[in-house]
């Protein structure tokens, strides 16, 4: 069932995509070529040369992120930390972390968002010489499996995309390391950017907002025009409203609510909202600490709805199927 709901997700593109405006590409094409990412299935593209921190780098030409990953696409979650709200500590050795990562592609992610560094509210951080020891084993071992790299660090990012890694996956919206940008750019990546209010360690004690909706969007254009002028190839970029990053409940559930607002934007729209505390609250439990992976789903076809494209989850196989079912009644059709 879950390789069935998994080509149907692939097929599926949804509303038509609102037309993009490519930035103008920094990188001269050569006349070889290589495959995008790590992903055998994808086909030979043209290999650029880009130079960065000194280093001259091969990288792939890619389609955009609307070819790459339609709507809906599902992110398998894979968290290498030891205090993730969900899941972290679960993994005691790389190879089991591995596994993980494998069982949710063959279940239908399109991409696996690896992390090494927690980023729930109160989560104190950790510099790239600890972040780099806990993912470039994971990494290194999930060749033929796409992936992102959920990090804000340059360095990271940098040997992330070194090892396959398609997405740099950026909760301050290049916000955090002035080198970042510059890195997305030598490695031709996917980039998402995110608004968050504040930073993780007190994003959560007294978010404020005069309007949540607008207040978000108009931050999540100026990130992308930013992300623009410095060389990011905008067809290469989507953003995230960033549910629970200095948030309350109700500002997470009306940015769900008016998600078509982020989605007039013009880039794909990624949500993470599985097993957010919002959902545990919306059931009843005043001081839940996460939700449950049926109210996840619940949230996540609620998101389709109002234009999702991408969908950062920890259920892989039942969102896939969900999705999928979301999908086909969207079209009026299986196929």
């Amino acid at each position: 069932m879950a390789r069935l709901a998994s080509r149907s997700i692939a097929q599926s593109a949804g509303r038509p995509a609102p037309p993009v405006r490519v930035a103008e590409e920094p990188l001269a094409a050569t006349t070889t070529t290589a495959r995008s990412g790590n992903d055998p299935s994808v086909a030979a593209a043209p290999v650029m040369q880009a130079q960065c921190h000194g280093t001259v780098h091969q990288v792939t030409e890619r389609q955009s992120l609307w070819e790459r990953w339609p709507r809906p696409s599902v992110l398998g979650v894979l968290n290498l930390t030891p205090d993730s709200f969900s899941d972290g500590g679960r993994f005691a050795s790389p190879e089991e972390a591995i596994a993980a990562a494998a069982a949710m592609h063959a279940a239908g992610a399109v991409a696996i968002d690896v992390g090494g560094e927690s980023t729930r509210p109160g989560a104190a951080g950790v510099d790239a010489e600890e972040e780099l020891r806990r993912v470039l084993p994971v990494l290194a071992g999930l060749e033929g499996i796409p992936t992102s790299i959920d990090t804000t660090k340059a360095q990271v990012a940098e040997r992330a995309l070194e090892l396959g890694a398609e997405m740099v996956n950026d909760i301050t919206a290049l916000r955090g390391d002035p080198e970042l940008a510059g890195v997305v750019v030598a490695g031709d990546a996917y980039l998402c950017l995110m608004h968050m209010q504040g930073e993780p360690r007190t994003m959560q004690e007294a978010p404020r907002y005069g309007n949540v909706v607008d207040e978000v969007a108009a931050f999540l254009e100026q990130r992308v025009a930013f992300a623009v002028a410095q060389g990011v190839a905008e067809e290469r970029i989507c953003v995230d409203p960033g549910i629970g990053f200095g948030k309350t409940p109700d500002q997470n559930l009306e940015l769900v609510r008016r998600l078509d607002r982020i989605v007039a934007i013009g880039r794909p729209v990624l949500v993470g909202l599985s097993r957010k505390s919002t959902l545990g609250r919306v059931l009843g439990d005043p001081s839940a600490r996460r939700g449950t992976d049926a109210a996840s789903i619940g949230a996540a076809v609620a998101a389709f709805d109002r234009g999702a494209t991408l969908f950062r989850v920890h259920d892989v196989p039942a969102h896939v199927e969900a999705l999928a079912v979301a999908a086909a009644v969207e079209r009026g059709s299986i196929e």
